[in-house]
C-alpha cells in the first residue's frame, strides 16, 4: 500500500512541477503570444509575393518566436522573485515550485530554441531576437528598478519581435537576398512596441503595493495610477490607429479592417474607463483585455489573408 501511495504522490508532484513549468510560460497569453507571430509571418509573405508562405518556415518562425517571448517572460519572473513574493506569491517562483536556477536554465533552453529556429531561416531575424533579448535583459536587470520610464524599453524588445519574424519570411536583403523590409513591418513593429508600452504600466498598475514596499519606482509608483491611466489610454488610441495603416499597407481585406475598428472602438473604451477607475484591480482587467484584444486582431487578420488567398488561389501553406 505505501508503495502504490507513494508513487501516486510522485506523479502528482511531477504533474505539479509540469504545470508551475507551463505557468512560467503565462498561459492567459497565449492566444496573443501566439496569433502574433503566426499574423506577422503569414502577412509578411502575403504582403511581398503576393502569396501564402510555406508550411514548414510559417510554422517554426511562429513557434521560435513564440519561444522567445516566454524566454523573456521566464526571465523576467527569475529577476523578479522579491517583488512577486509580495504581489504574487502564488507564482511558481516565490512559492518555491521552480528553484531560479531551474527557472533560468528553461529561460535559456526557451531562447536557444529561438536563436536555432531564427538562424535557420535568416540571419537577419537572428540579429533582431538579439537585439530585442538584450533590452529586455537591462530593462529586467537594471532598469525597471531605476527608472520609471523602464517600460519604454520593454516596448521597443517587444515592437522588434514581429519585424524579426517579419525578416523570418521577407528578409530585408541585409544579410540574406531579400525584397528590401517592406514598410508593413515597420507599422507592425511600432503597434506592438506602443501598446506594450500601454500592456506593462498596466502590469506595474496591478503590481504597484509590490512594487512600492520594494522601492521599484515604476510610473504608477512615481506618478500614480491616474496618470498611468492616462498614458496607457494614449498608447492604445495610438496602437489601435497604427492597425488600420497596417491594413492600408499591407492589402488586407474588409474582414480585417472591420475586426480592427470593433476591437479597437472596444478596447479605446476599456481604457476610458480605466481612467474613470484608475484603480490597481482595473489595470489589471485592462492588461488581459488588452492580451485579448490582440488575439482577436491578429486571428482576424490571418483568417482574412487566408481567405483572400483561398479566392485568388495562391499556393502555399495549402498548396
Amino acid at each position: 500500500m505505501n508503495g502504490c501511495t507513494d508513487t501516486k504522490d510522485a506523479n502528482i508532484t511531477e504533474r505539479g512541477k509540469l504545470r508551475a513549468y507551463w505557468e512560467l510560460l503565462r498561459p492567459p497569453l497565449a492566444p496573443m503570444d501566439i496569433a502574433l507571430p503566426g499574423a506577422a509571418a503569414l502577412l509578411a509573405f502575403y504582403a511581398t509575393a503576393g502569396g501564402l508562405p510555406p508550411a514548414f518556415p510559417f510554422v517554426i518562425a511562429t513557434l521560435g518566436a513564440y519561444f522567445a517571448i516566454t524566454s523573456s517572460y521566464v526571465y523576467n519572473d527569475c529577476c523578479d522573485v522579491d517583488i512577486d513574493s509580495v504581489g504574487m506569491p502564488d507564482r511558481p517562483l516565490p512559492s518555491s515550485q521552480v528553484r531560479k536556477e531551474s527557472a533560468l536554465a528553461y529561460s535559456g533552453l526557451l531562447f536557444a530554441i529561438a536563436a536555432v529556429v531564427a538562424l535557420y531561416l535568416n540571419p537577419e531575424s537572428l540579429l533582431a531576437l538579439i537585439a530585442a533579448t538584450l533590452i529586455m535583459i537591462a530593462y529586467s536587470k537594471a532598469a525597471k528598478r531605476t527608472t520609471p520610464f523602464s517600460w519604454t524599453l520593454v516596448g521597443l524588445a517587444y515592437g522588434i519581435v514581429p519585424v524579426g519574424v517579419w525578416l523570418a519570411l521577407a528578409p530585408a536583403g541585409l544579410l540574406k537576398a531579400g525584397p528590401g523590409l517592406h514598410e508593413g513591418a515597420i507599422i507592425l513593429g511600432a503597434m506592438i512596441c506602443i501598446t506594450d508600452w500601454g500592456f506593462t504600466n498596466c502590469d506595474a498598475s496591478r503590481d504597484v503595493e509590490g512594487d512600492r514596499r520594494e522601492g521599484i519606482p515604476t510610473f504608477p509608483v512615481t506618478f500614480g495610477i491616474p496618470k498611468t491611466a492616462k498614458l496607457v489610454a494614449a498608447a492604445w488610441v495610438a496602437g489601435v490607429a497604427l492597425s488600420l495603416a497596417l491594413g492600408a499597407v499591407t492589402g488586407l481585406g474588409p474582414l480585417y479592417f472591420a475586426a480592427a475598428l470593433v476591437a479597437g472602438v472596444w478596447m479605446v473604451a476599456q481604457t476610458i474607463d480605466f481612467i474613470r477607475n484608475p484603480t490597481a484591480k482595473r489595470g489589471e482587467g485592462i492588461f488581459y483585455q488588452g492580451a485579448n484584444y490582440r488575439a482577436v486582431l491578429f486571428a482576424a487578420l490571418i483568417i482574412d489573408v487566408l481567405l483572400r488567398a483561398m479566392v485568388a488561389g495562391y499556393p502555399g501553406i495549402f498548396g
